[in-house]
């Protein structure tokens, strides 16, 4: 990202990253004191609301919401996960042609995510192909087949394109069929992007997850429409500059968490907020540009994948409501969130949510949007709710998930 401002408060820390620098994968880190606690509960009113909101609906929250609610404190395990590669710095290609990473690969899976904006304005604002491309580096055929597969038209509407973005790569299934790579041969990992036009100041979305049975090199390249990708690959041999000031590039070892509540929570207790990927409780994963030989942080763990369980009960035989919200509505940039996320059953069936589900952002307070409502066991104490999260693109950072107890009657 490429501006940054910190404001030093008694009780917070918060850092933001503007659009207004550039930057279209915009988000604000949040550091939360989390010796702050506030019991404050819903209102009878605002407990109907939940009560009877549909699935991703929002719910005025007007009094509740705040950053001050207390926190629910977790073990962060890494889980076994593809190589990550994310394309993000650059995120404006203001070149004509360049290479925007370069990463080689090993045979094993692959997470690929493409997050570049044509920013092409001089001489005069072009139409460019923004692509990324593999090099089988083997003696042998490499076999790639698709496990997860999402791409979007380019496009001026990035909260359209990050929530589409995640909703196909949590709906995406395996593909059957491996494409067959000569060893040499230098092939699109998308065909789509290669038919795109993306004109001035559109993004390129895709998240890509893949297996293969040979080493190869992985480029993101812009160029002209007309211009072969291994004319490019064999003309351009050094990568161009990052700038330091997104959210990140290169090959990262962390793409999975498991994430794992320390206690009970007990309807008992007031709400409580979960929070990841604020750089603080949840430092940035680290990883390396090849291209430089630096290490590198991703701010804002864009792409990758929570898996978060939390355990509850209802000794007094109420239920639990999850609801988000976007914590950072005051920021200059940060009017909007849309996000995608999974949620195990509860009063709606366990499935895939767009959040909010019946528009396509949420402003900020006091709207909350409703995740699940969790209902008592009466044969089990003890139960456990499983999400599935991700950092959403174009979104402020970082997206509280809130436990709140309601009345069931």
């Amino acid at each position: 990202m490429k501006h940054f401002i910190v404001i030093l408060l008694t009780f917070s820390f918060l850092s933001c990253y503007g659009k207004e620098t550039e930057s279209i994968f915009s988000y604000c880190q949040l550091f939360l004191d989390i010796t702050r606690i506030n019991t404050q509960s819903i209102t009878a009113d605002q407990n109907h609301s939940l009560l009877n909101a549909l699935q991703g609906a929002g719910v005025n929250l007007d009094g509740f919401l705040n950053e001050k609610l207390p926190l629910i404190d977790y073990r962060k395990i890494v889980l076994p996960g593809p190589q990550y590669i994310i394309s993000d710095d650059p995120e404006y290609i203001r070149v004509p042609e360049a290479i925007a990473v370069r990463e080689t690969v090993q045979p094993g899976t692959v997470r690929l995510y493409v997050y570049n904006v044509n920013g092409v304005f001089e001489p005069a604002k072009i139409d460019r192909k923004i692509t990324a491309v593999i090099k089988n580096q083997g003696t042998e055929d490499m076999h790639l087949i698709m496990l997860k597969y999402s791409s979007q038209k380019p496009s001026t509407n990035y909260y359209q394109i990050a929530k589409t973005g995640l909703n196909n790569y949590f709906n995406s299934l395996p593909q059957s069929n491996p494409r067959i790579i000569k060893p040499g041969a230098i092939v699109a990992i998308d065909e789509q992007l290669e038919k795109n036009v993306v004109k001035y100041d559109e993004l390129v979305h895709g998240i890509y997850e893949f297996v293969i049975d040979q080493p190869g090199e992985i480029s993101v390249i812009q160029t002209d429409t007309q211009i072969s990708d291994a004319d490019v690959i064999s003309r351009i041999r050094t990568v161009h500059p990052s700038s330091h000031t997104n959210a990140g590039r290169g090959m990262f070892g962390t793409s999975n968490y498991l994430v794992v509540a320390k206690d009970t929570f007990s309807t008992l207790n007031a709400a409580a907020s979960l929070v990841v990927a604020d750089g603080l409780r949840d430092p940035w994963i680290n990883g390396i540009d090849a291209s430089t030989g630096r290490i590198m942080n991703l701010a804002g763990n864009y792409g990758v994948i929570y898996d978060i369980e939390v355990n509850w009960e209802s000794p007094d035989g109420k239920g639990l409501a999850l609801v988000t919200w976007n914590a950072l509505s005051g920021g200059k940039w940060c009017g909007g969130m849309a996000n995608v996320m999974r949620a195990s059953k509860g009063k709606f069936k366990e499935g895939i949510i767009q959040l909010p589900s019946d528009k396509l952002i949420t402003n900020g307070y006091p709207e909350a949007v409703l995740i699940q409502v969790f209902l008592p066991d009466p044969k089990n104490k003890i139960q456990k709710i499983k999400l599935t999260f991700t950092p959403p693109g174009a979104s402020c950072l970082p997206i509280p998930l809130i436990f709140i107890p309601v009345d069931l009657e």
